[in-house]
């Protein structure tokens, strides 16, 4: 059965592929996220934040073509994970963001990771960017999550996600190693 599972996730996934359009921001949205950005801390400069909001939105719509998003994130994370994509889960995003906002050396904000477990056996951890005011840490910062809607800037204040419940990359790595090291002393290893 499981031998199936990525066969049809294929054909699937190749029937959705002519659905699928490429991102695109408004001059609007753009604004409203150089705007909440802003809004973090007084010590932000607004060009700072409008250079971040701006590459924030292409960047994200970029990542999509490169990764050849023509589906769903979740049928885009099934093609990486079975091979036949290279590239396009979360992390994936989360990472190539994080890098392409460090390249502008800001003054005024800083790049960040978060991680989301999930709340049911059912889904799988998700990884995403944050942006913050300089010295600050994610939960006074804003997700930046391109992976959401294939390419499609889903951004909000961290604590402010509907979805997920984000905490900093490195507490829930080391969370999660804690369990692993527990769960090989309780078998013995």
């Amino acid at each position: 059965m499981k031998s199936l599972i990525a066969p049809l996730m294929i054909l699937a996934a190749a029937a959705l592929a002519g659905c699928a359009s490429a991102p695109t921001a408004t001059r609007s949205d753009v604004e409203e996220l150089s705007l909440a950005l802003q809004s973090m801390d007084p010590q932000v400069d607004p060009a700072e934040a409008r250079r971040a909001a701006e590459i924030a939105y292409s960047y994200s719509a970029k990542l999509a073509e490169q990764y050849d998003v023509t589906t769903s994130p979740i049928i885009h994370n099934t093609l990486v994970n079975s091979g036949v994509k290279a590239r396009g889960v979360c992390v994936h995003y989360a990472e190539d963001m994080q890098a392409r906002l460090n390249q502008e050396n800001f003054r005024t904000l800083t790049m960040l990771r978060a991680i989301a477990e999930p709340k049911s056996d059912f889904r799988i951890d998700h990884s995403t960017a944050v942006i913050a005011a300089k010295g600050d840490g994610i939960y006074e910062g804003i997700v930046l999550d391109p992976w959401r809607y294939g390419g499609k800037l889903y951004w909000s204040a961290t604590t402010e996600d509907p979805r997920y419940d984000w905490e900093p990359r490195l507490k829930v790595l080391r969370r999660k190693y804690e369990r692993r090291v527990a769960k090989e002393a309780a078998a013995g290893t």
